[in-house]
């Protein structure tokens, strides 16, 4: 966003909503992704991550600051893992899966609530003609944009994200530890994809498919 600022392609008020809701992003929602994938992990049996002090809501503890500014830089980013550990499950593919899936969930949840008072401060500047309530609400777009964005990224199966750990569920105990010993280079070619724009197209698609159903009901509650 930052850059689109600098080449002209958004708005100084719309760039300075993205930096508010991106620094939202980094105190709020990525404690939250973080203690979704600790409690999910906490519930099914794993007690690693509340040890280690992570079934927390604290900002600090979750924070990985390169994944923070790449957050603002290009509205994806990441927070420090929790750890898991996948012998204390039951079922620990079934589990594990669970237990990746509980951070996307998480961001999608906080895009529809980010779109609901997106809508309610729209109508609410509609009726009042409030240019406070203009930029109230476009910040709640920008919320939601970069959670959509967030659970997209890290739905996609490529190790080390969650979608990885999600397939991982379906695929046999050979192939992913076959997959998983070129996890390094994996992720160096996706983030390499990512930064050269090679994969706007393909994840742009996602994010517009899990934008238009996350404001699909508060659209209607509204009347837009």
């Amino acid at each position: 966003m930052l850059f689109d600022l600098i080449n002209g392609k958004a708005s100084f008020a719309t760039t300075i909503a993205y930096i508010i809701a991106s620094l939202f992003v980094i105190f709020v929602t990525l404690p939250f992704h973080e203690y979704a994938h600790a409690f999910a992990a906490d519930k099914l049996g794993d007690r690693t991550a509340r040890y280690q002090g992570r079934l927390t809501l604290n900002p600090l503890s979750h924070i990985d600051y390169l994944g923070a500014l790449a957050i603002i830089l290009f509205g994806f980013g990441w927070a420090r893992p929790v750890p898991v550990n996948a012998n204390n499950f039951k079922s620990p593919k079934r589990d594990m899966a669970i237990t990746a899936a509980a951070g996307p969930v998480m961001n999608l949840t906080l895009a529809f609530i980010g779109s609901f008072l997106h809508y309610m401060f729209q109508y609410i500047a509609l009726g009042k003609e409030s240019i406070f309530c203009i930029y109230v609400a476009i910040l709640f777009d920008a919320f939601c944009v970069i959670n959509i964005g967030l659970a997209v990224f890290n739905l996609l199966p490529i190790p080390p994200l969650d979608g990885w750990k999600v397939l991982g569920a379906a695929l046999p105990a050979r192939t992913y530890w076959k997959i998983m010993s070129y996890e390094r280079y994996v992720s160096f070619a996706v983030i390499l994809l990512i930064c050269t724009g090679a994969l706007d197209l393909p994840l742009g698609f996602i994010r517009g498919f899990f934008y238009t159903i996350v404001n699909f009901l508060p659209k209607i509650i509204f009347g837009f």
